[in-house]
């Protein structure tokens, strides 16, 4: 039995579906079943509870052979470095009783003997926590991970695509070592056949700057771009430029402008000696990422996930629990099929943008992210299809029933509670009706207030939001 831990996050969903096409027996570790309800997915064995509760990771850990650690909090509330190191610790406690044989994890790169980010040491204490029990514990340190909806490749693409002209700071000029996201998954399955525990350091076949790697996007995407080397630019305020220009919020991208400052190259190349692997260049990487994303294939994304202890789930929903709640319901009957008209309900938001009134939701994106929220800019993991736990745009799908139902739950900073909701009901093969409904929590007299001087605002977007997605559908 293989456990996955973070299977809801970008490498974890991409590792638990190789392991499936090779028949391998999967459980995951999971805070919601429901987020692990994927096609394809239906072998996978769940144990739903949080990481810190050692009662559920007993559960998770009971016959386990090898144990994938890659849990994550950065971007949570709160101390995310002493919060990683505890559930660290937890984890290899807990596996230690269970008898486990290894565990894999995923770090990342920096010399350990220099000024590391809080970010890059935290990586490292981590695998230190890991390795107090009495399990060997093979450790796998990365530098950026290129692929499809990585949170490096987002940003580098974010960048290239909306800034034909880029003043930038000491930190780009920093070398790094880039891996391609399929060679990282090569690395991590090829440890399961290992017994002996060992800290090695992967890469990609090229070392590079970050400059370096911005202006290789936009040459493969065709794109102009000019860059001006600048000497100020202090990490914090590079990341609210990055949490203004791309998809990524100051709280994620800040720990990780800290950290260019580090270079992350490899010094030793064991990984190459023992691991039967021959990694692709950066400009390979960077093709497969830009084609993938080009043509809507990107398997998971970096905002997939929600982060440990730091981020609550969203409560269970239920329609009965109605009562102190303000609701907009509409409904039109269409005469086209279910199948058509919930496509069209599927496709809203991201490159799509959303049905009626798309400037009104930049502004309302944009003002959410000067109160620190997460804003309009991490779009969706796909254009053509959801799942639950995708972002799309500052909400989250909470609930989605093919052809059927769709639940967005909010994300924004809100004084309150917010869902959206979608219903379709198939009368005939041509025909179905189409229900939304706008749920509020308000939270006092300051959420009733909100909700209702809105109204007449909210009365014009989804009026024309319903009205819109029927005439998509047409």
């Amino acid at each position: 039995m293989i456990l996955v831990t973070g299977a809801t996050g970008y490498v974890g969903g991409r590792l638990v579906r190789a392991f499936l096409q090779a028949r391998a027996p999967i459980r995951c570790l999971a805070r919601a079943a429901s987020r692990l309800v994927r096609p394809g997915w239906e072998n996978v064995e769940v144990v739903e509870g949080d990481a810190h509760d050692e009662q559920v990771l007993a559960s998770a850990l009971s016959g386990v052979s090898t144990a994938y650690y890659l849990i994550h909090s950065m971007g949570g509330a709160g101390d995310f470095a002493r919060r990683d190191v505890d559930l660290a610790a937890a984890f290899a406690r807990v596996a230690s009783k269970q008898g486990v044989q290894r565990i894999i994890y995923l770090g990342g790169l920096g010399d350990n003997t220099g000024n590391l980010s809080k970010h890059l040491e935290s990586r490292q204490a981590t695998g230190d926590a890991l390795r107090s029990g009495t399990v060997p514990v093979i450790e796998f340190r990365a530098g950026m991970v290129l692929g499809s909806g990585s949170l490096s490749f987002e940003i580098l693409r974010d960048l290239a695509e909306r800034v034909p002209l880029m003043i930038c700071p000491r930190w780009v000029r920093t070398r790094t070592q880039p891996i391609a996201v399929r060679d990282v998954l090569s690395y991590l399955i090829a440890a399961h056949t290992h017994d002996s525990g060992a800290i090695y350091e992967i890469g990609g076949s090229d070392v590079v700057s970050y400059q370096e790697l911005i202006l290789l996007y936009a040459r493969l995407r065709g794109l102009k771009r000019r860059m001006i080397n600048v000497p100020y630019l202090t990490p914090r305020l590079s990341s609210y430029w990055v949490d203004l220009v791309t998809s990524v919020p100051a709280s994620v991208s800040r720990p990780l402008i800290d950290g260019l400052r580090n270079e992350m190259v490899c010094r030793e190349s064991q990984a190459l000696v023992d691991f039967d692997i021959k990694p692709m260049s950066v400009e390979e990487a960077m093709k497969l990422a830009i084609a993938r994303t080009v043509n809507d294939q990107t398997e998971t994304r970096w905002s997939d996930s929600f982060s440990v202890l730091g981020q609550s789930l969203p409560p269970a929903f239920s329609m009965k629990q109605i009562e102190g709640m303000v609701l907009e319901r509409r409904t039109r009957e269409v005469n086209l099929p279910a199948t058509r008209v919930f496509q069209a309900v599927q496709q809203i938001g991201g490159d799509h943008g959303w049905p009626y009134a798309d400037s009104l939701w930049e502004i309302r994106g944009f003002l959410d992210r000067l109160v620190g929220g997460v804003g309009m800019r991490r779009g969706r993991r796909s254009q053509t299809d959801l799942r639950v736990g995708d972002p799309v745009d500052f909400w989250r799908v909470e609930a989605i029933e093919p052809n059927c139902l769709l639940r967005l739950h909010a994300e924004m900073k809100v004084p309150g509670k917010a869902w959206l909701q979608f219903t379709v009901q198939s009368h005939d093969e041509n025909s179905c009706s189409l229900e939304q409904m706008a749920f509020f929590e308000p939270k006092g007299l300051g959420g009733l207030l909100y909700w209702y001087s809105l109204y007449p605002l909210h009365k014009l977007i989804f009026t024309g939001m319903i009205n819109r997605i029927v005439l998509r559908a047409a």
